[in-house]
């Protein structure tokens, strides 16, 4: 779903700048120019770029020496 029709930012790209190590709205406008244009986006994107870094990081599983 595109978040920023001014620069053409969806969903996903906000997600992957997640992964990426990005870390605010603020950060996400430099990367990629979402809300620098109207900036209606900024509210939507705050929230999709919290959510995608609340995910718990997955752990691997240590098998237990018997």
């Amino acid at each position: 779903m595109y978040v920023c029709i001014c620069h053409g930012v969806t969903d996903q790209d906000i997600r992957n700048a997640a992964e990426a190590g990005c870390a605010s709205v603020t950060e996400l406008t430099m990367r990629t120019g979402l809300g620098s244009g109207c900036g209606t986006c900024s509210e939507m994107a705050g929230e999709i770029l919290a959510e995608s870094r609340a995910k718990p990081f997955p752990l691997p599983v240590f098998a237990v020496a018997a």
